[in-house]
């Protein structure tokens, strides 16, 4: 089953995969623009970040909807992976058998 690959990923492919974060984390997002929780001035979609500038949402009201989308899609996909997450604990299979329906 998919949990059962955590097992198999070898001790330094953990290290370079934490290193790999921590190495982001403090190289490109490591400041907040306007002391704002969680703007790291990457601009939509992340794009300011590799070098493509973004000019933003200028209307207020706009922004607002557009951040309180993202922080619901956000909340919608931990809820699905942590399903997903249970159904292959307790079945072995994340997708289901589809031939039993």
């Amino acid at each position: 089953n998919g949990l059962a690959a955590i097992s198999k990923v070898p001790a330094l492919g953990w290290a370079q995969f934490f290193a790999f974060i921590f190495i982001v984390e403090l190289n490109v997002y490591n400041e907040q623009v306007n002391r704002e929780p969680g703007n790291y001035g990457a601009g939509f979609l992340g794009i300011r970040s590799i070098g493509i500038m973004s000019p933003g949402f200028k209307d207020p009201e706009t922004r607002k909807k557009k951040l309180n989308a993202e922080i619901s899609n956000g909340r919608l996909a931990m809820m699905a992976i942590l399903g997903m997450f249970f159904q292959d604990g307790l079945t072995g299979s994340a997708w289901g058998d589809w031939a039993l329906y």
